[in-house]
């Protein structure tokens, strides 16, 4: 299945007693699938991936093989494994699952350049047919990689078909990164979508935000595949007003996150893992009148 448009990272979803709730989570998928999103990405750094047990993993990835399957939407997952022996098992297992795609972040405790990191990235690619994503975020692992080491393993990597760029600013990378790689490769935007527009402009072939809105991601994103700019940056306008505030902080984002899911009635319980984000009645007052900005956008509203 082709990966295009909106793809969210799929969130974690928990019971009171903080215990993962496998039934809730494939709920909230179908609900996220009908509001608009073309694909789903499980493990994604605002998906809580480094707070599982590897029970829990192995459950989460059944489940979105499954839910998104069901629903006729490609099903990406991150590979987070620092070793490459680990990664290149993973891997494995991930094309085993079912998986439409496989997502590789960098080993960002480890920090590899140069020859390490191409080898440990090239061996992944190696490993494995279905097709893979590299995911570029330097703010997050203090992993840098230049441009041309990512063209160079899509000449080597036929599979290596996609690319979710999220440096700060993301703009010039995309751009000079476009004009190397092959012409049927594909670049996503990160960053909560928050230079979606600009990504757009520059070529990126969808966006890869947190999972609370893929109707309002679905909504600017049909904007400008239709040619109507003004009416996308109406919108955006309005949803970059509540990320200014919320996505100061990993933790902070996947908290505020939750919020709106589970104000919307997409999970039933807005529980996160500790250690995380603690908010405070100024934090949540902003919010909220943040919130009632953007969310006369919700197409379920």
């Amino acid at each position: 299945m082709e990966i295009k448009g909106i793809c969210p990272i799929a969130p974690a979803v928990y019971r009171d007693d903080g215990s993962v709730d496998v039934p809730g989570y494939f709920r909230c998928c179908e609900k996220l699938i009908g509001l608009g999103a073309q694909a789903l990405t499980l493990f994604g750094i605002a998906g809580e991936y480094y707070k599982f047990d590897t029970d829990e993993e192995d459950a989460l990835i059944s489940a979105s093989v499954e839910v998104c399957h069901k629903n006729g939407v490609p099903i990406i997952i991150s590979n987070t494994k620092h070793s490459t022996i680990s990664a290149v098992r993973r891997a494995k297992q991930i094309e085993d699952a079912g998986a439409d795609c496989m997502m590789v972040l960098p080993p960002f405790f480890l920090k590899p350049a140069g020859t390490e990191l191409f080898e440990h990235l090239d061996a992944l690619c190696e490993a494995v047919q279905l097709p893979l994503m590299i995911q570029y975020a330097p703010d997050q692992t203090g992993v840098a990689i230049p441009p041309s080491v990512l063209a160079q393993l899509a000449e080597k990597h036929q599979n290596l078909r996609y690319f979710k760029i999220e440096c700060k600013p993301p703009g010039a990378y995309i751009s000079t990164l476009a004009k190397m790689l092959p012409n049927d490769r594909k670049i996503f935007v990160g960053n909560a979508g928050f230079q979606m527009i600009e990504g757009f402009k520059r070529g990126a072939s969808g966006v890869m935000p947190g999972p609370s809105m893929p109707d309002v991601y679905r909504k600017i994103w049909d904007a400008l595949l239709a040619g109507n700019e003004a009416e996308a940056l109406r919108v955006h306008g309005k949803l970059n007003d509540l990320l200014n505030h919320i996505r100061q902080s990993v933790e902070q984002i996947i908290y505020f996150e939750k919020r709106i899911l589970k104000k919307r009635g997409l999970i039933a319980n807005d529980y996160c893992r500790r250690p995380g984000f603690a908010s405070d009645p100024i934090y949540d007052e902003l919010f909220e009148t943040l919130y009632q900005k953007i969310h006369i956008e919700f197409s379920n509203e």
